[in-house]
């Protein structure tokens, strides 16, 4: 039977993130916006309250929450600020190909490390000329003849590459090869062939620490490599349709706020003598936002609780992100306008929602890739 009603203890974990939101990211949202700046103690305080890693396996040290938890969680922390969230969240992002392909030893050293201390790990696939095309990659890995590999080349736009103390890398063998020649690799970020670069100066999620990862004859042992080349592709898919649904959980908390932020403003904002909430052009895009919000939420608890029952359908990860990315930015763009003037400036909370709303249709696969995931779906492409 098609069940709706959440425990209990979905109840209290919503509470718990809200209370979150409230207290420690909506205080500190705009100013580490202004100032590019990430809040490290509130990632630790996320961490003290199991809302970082909330999905990371109980046998290594984890709460072992399921799916469906872990976007109600992100959905919460993005109605503060989508930024912050992403930061936070790309730790999920980050140990799902240890959870997905490691062996008992990578995860009992690197998951076990998320759990006993506040520390991120990053994924890496992006490269300045590889984005959505993953099977274009052009970071070279070389074997070694003791079984370790060095990697060269350059990753772009990675969350968390500043702050990150491991990383998941992806790297070809062969750049002709393509998807075949691809392997995968934890890289330490002591590692003396590591190095980062300046912060990207973004549009929005400027909270969110994005930076290139730069890699010269980085060596990898061994025990670190997470997939050998040919399977390094598969597990970047796979990782990110596991993913997906949390893009659109943070979709959500932003169309939440969105709403919430127009719906307080036209109620008190008066024009031709009375609020504009009583324009019915303004309700329509109160309307509009609301449904947006429900029907995003509903297919990410489908697409988070086909993961949790093991039933792999990419295509429903797909929908949740791409409609729910471009649910997201109309509803930002609609918050702006029912502000009108006061939502083109920085004074009210609008326009950060529209410059951050924008990010959710790029990363994880653009707007436009979800729809060829989907489309050849249908064709069976």
């Amino acid at each position: 039977m098609i069940d709706f009603e959440l425990t209990d203890e979905q109840r209290a974990l919503i509470d718990t993130a809200r209370k979150f939101t409230r207290d420690r990211i909506i205080p500190v949202a705009a100013e580490c916006d202004r100032d590019e700046k990430f809040p490290d103690d509130v990632f630790k305080a996320a961490w003290e309250n199991g809302l970082a890693n909330p999905t990371l396996p109980a046998e290594y040290g984890g709460l072992g929450l399921g799916d469906v938890d872990g976007t109600l969680i992100n959905e919460e922390l993005a109605y503060g600020c989508t930024g912050i969230a992403t930061s936070i969240m790309a730790n999920t992002l980050g140990m799902t190909p240890i959870k997905l392909a490691g062996n008992d030893a990578q995860k009992k050293k690197y998951l076990g490390w998320l759990a006993s201390e506040p520390v991120m790990v990053s994924y890496a696939t992006s490269e300045p000329a590889a984005g959505s095309d993953v099977a274009g990659l052009q970071c070279r890995a070389k074997r070694m003849p003791d079984g370790s590999w060095v990697l060269n080349g350059t990753k772009a736009w990675i969350t968390n590459g500043g702050l990150a103390s491991f990383y998941v890398i992806f790297a070809t063998e062969n750049p002709d090869a393509r998807h075949k020649g691809i392997g995968a690799f934890i890289l330490r970020r002591d590692n003396p062939g590591l190095k980062t670069g300046k912060r990207e100066d973004k549009l929005g999620q400027r909270a969110s620490d994005t930076r290139q990862v730069m890699l010269e004859d980085a060596v990898v042992p061994a025990e670190d490599v997470l997939a050998e080349p040919g399977v390094g592709f598969k597990l970047a898919m796979e990782t990110f349709n596991q993913t997906r649904p949390d893009i659109g959980a943070l979709a959500t908390g932003l169309m939440r706020r969105c709403l919430d932020e127009s719906v307080a403003y036209a109620k008190e904002r008066m024009a031709f003598g009375r609020p504009i909430a009583e324009q019915q052009l303004v309700q329509q895009m109160l309307a509009e936002m609301a449904i947006r919000i429900e029907a995003t939420g509903l297919l990410v608890r489908k697409a988070a609780w086909n993961l949790e029952k093991g039933i792999r359908n990419p295509i429903v990860s797909a929908y949740a992100k791409a409609y729910g990315a471009d649910a997201a930015m109309q509803s930002a763009l609609d918050a702006v306008q029912i502000f009108g003037g006061n939502g083109y400036v920085k004074e009210y909370p609008v326009e950060k929602l529209m410059r951050d709303a924008k990010l959710l249709q790029i990363y994880e696969g653009t707007a436009q890739i979800q729809r060829v995931v989907i489309a050849r779906h249908l064709v069976g492409g």
